[in-house]
């Protein structure tokens, strides 16, 4: 079987890096100081670890709002659209391909940079699994608000329990995700690449379904 040929493409801004890596840091330490609230292992202390895990994640939300701001005024929002598209066979590829030395079958473009299963992925984290830990921090760090906020009909259990679930959903994501960084053409090649913002990938066209979901173009006037 010959080899695929590679080309060197940009594909991560600055600001894409800056925001993996700060993302990173901070959700470090907010799982380190949200396991030692609950007691899993002694480390700066019960109020500091409370103390510094209300600071970051105040930190993670501003963040995260910029975030949003930049996916939508840069049109980064499209590299999230999800589609079903060739995604049994990255399925398949993950599973089965990648360890015959298949070539992807949705290689990164800069328009394109995630596939099926990745877009699919990320938007229920940056839709959905994110918020709901955010919300359910902020909640739990204005507990003694909740009757000025019109909101004494919560429980503390309930957000409680939404909130660690979330922890560990998403610390569920970080050991895939972890795994995912060493399935390039080399262990380190996406790790670099999230370093430099440089990648080699695999040469191919992109397809308009990649750059636009699955929406069919609007038909030509005229």
């Amino acid at each position: 079987m010959s080899a695929t040929k590679k080309i060197t493409m940009y594909l991560y801004t600055r600001y894409e890096r800056f925001w993996h890596w700060l993302q990173m840091a901070l959700i470090f330490v907010l799982l380190v100081t949200g396991f030692e609230v609950h007691g899993t292992f002694p480390f700066l202390g019960f109020s500091q670890a409370v103390n510094v895990h209300n600071t970051v994640g105040l930190a993670w939300l501003i963040a995260f709002a910029f975030f949003i701001f930049w996916v939508f005024t840069t049109g980064e929002w499209k590299q999230y659209i999800p589609t079903t598209r060739k995604m049994f066979q990255v399925i398949v590829y993950y599973s089965w391909g990648i360890f015959k030395g298949e070539a992807h079958p949705v290689p990164k473009r800069r328009e394109a940079k995630h596939n099926p299963l990745q877009r699919l992925v990320y938007l229920s984290l940056a839709a959905f699994l994110l918020p709901v830990q955010m919300l359910s921090g902020f909640l739990y760090w204005g507990y003694n608000s909740w009757k000025a906020w019109g909101l004494g009909w919560l429980t503390l259990d309930t957000i409680a329990f939404v909130h660690t679930a979330g922890a560990f959903a998403i610390l569920c994501f970080i050991i895939v995700h972890v795994y995912m960084t060493t399935t390039g053409h080399t262990v380190t090649a996406h790790v670099k690449a999230m370093i430099t913002g440089w990648e080699d990938v695999e040469e191919g066209e992109v397809q308009e379904w990649e750059k636009h979901g699955d929406r069919q173009p609007a038909a030509s006037k005229g």
